[in-house]
């Protein structure tokens, strides 16, 4: 029987010439239904060599639909932090910038008109509010933009308190990212909480993959904290997380991974290359 079939498809090769490209077109027409889009069929052939695969923290494990769950400042009420905030990230185009525009719309605050912004990706936005310059971000970048710092022991009580007031969270469903808020003339003057909750396919999509024998790699621009508690939840061992990335580190970790020899394959949408196309984990 197998003998006859090969002789038939030898005799009449036009078989596998008409199946092959049908079979392509009719999958990544599904596919493309489905929101997952493919160039061209050589993709699909570089796929099959894969060994490791990097996954985007935000919007990727995690819904992507991050909220406000806790506003602290030792100076400020919530809403004068939130105002402050909601004005700089007025400027920006992000999750996190979205989910606080969203409260302070929601509390119907009045957002001031912004002067003179710079962002930089992966470390926080600066820009003039009410005649003062305000940062927007990491702690590190935030606490580096004034001649006048916070200390260090406030700083610390801030976090405590900004983690602390959290509302209704739990800790291996959430991601949660600290956004400092500083000010000309004062340093620090108070952070936010952002939670966002984790894919319910997630953790079945990242045992799936390893039990193909591909290895998966954590990314985020977070801080290790944050970071390690989402790969918990999914099951990537400590060794495979690398946090507080810039999109040029994570650009940077793609490229000693294929040096490494590895075979690897980005989802998310924190690589600033062209070669490395947007996707996502459903």
């Amino acid at each position: 029987m197998i003998i006859r079939v090969l002789l038939q498809v030898v005799s009449c090769p036009c078989a596998l010439g008409l199946a092959t490209p049908t079979a392509i077109l009719v999958g990544t027409s599904l596919g493309a239904r489905q929101g997952l889009l493919v160039r061209g069929a050589d993709v699909l052939e570089r796929l099959a060599s894969i060994d490791h695969i990097a996954l985007d923290k935000t919007g990727t494990l995690t819904e992507g639909k991050p909220a406000i769950s806790s506003i602290a400042s030792f100076k400020y009420k919530d809403s004068e932090i939130l105002q402050i905030i909601a004005a700089v990230e007025s400027t920006t185009s992000h999750p996190i910038a979205d989910a606080i525009l969203n409260k302070a719309k929601s509390l119907e605050l009045s957002i001031s008109v912004t002067k003179r912004q710079l962002t930089e990706p992966g470390f926080g936005t600066l820009a003039e509010v009410d005649g003062l310059l305000v940062a927007v971000g990491s702690l590190e970048w935030v606490h580096e933009r004034f001649q006048r710092r916070t200390d260090r022991s406030d700083i610390s009580k801030l976090e405590h308190v900004v983690h602390q007031s959290s509302e209704g969270i739990t800790p291996s469903n959430y991601s949660k990212t600290i956004v400092y808020v500083g000010r000309e003339g004062e340093g620090i003057i108070g952070a936010i909480a952002i939670s966002d909750s984790l894919q319910e396919d997630a953790e079945f999509t990242v045992t799936r993959l390893q039990q193909k024998g591909i290895r998966t790699v954590l990314f985020s621009g977070d801080k290790e904290e944050a970071v390690a508690t989402i790969a918990k939840s999914v099951g990537i061992e400590k060794e495979f997380i690398k946090s507080s990335l810039t999109p040029k580190g994570k650009f940077g970790a793609i490229s000693s991974l294929k040096a490494a020899g590895h075979h690897v394959a980005m989802v998310g949408d924190g690589i600033p290359n062209n070669n490395l196309t947007r996707s996502a984990l459903k």
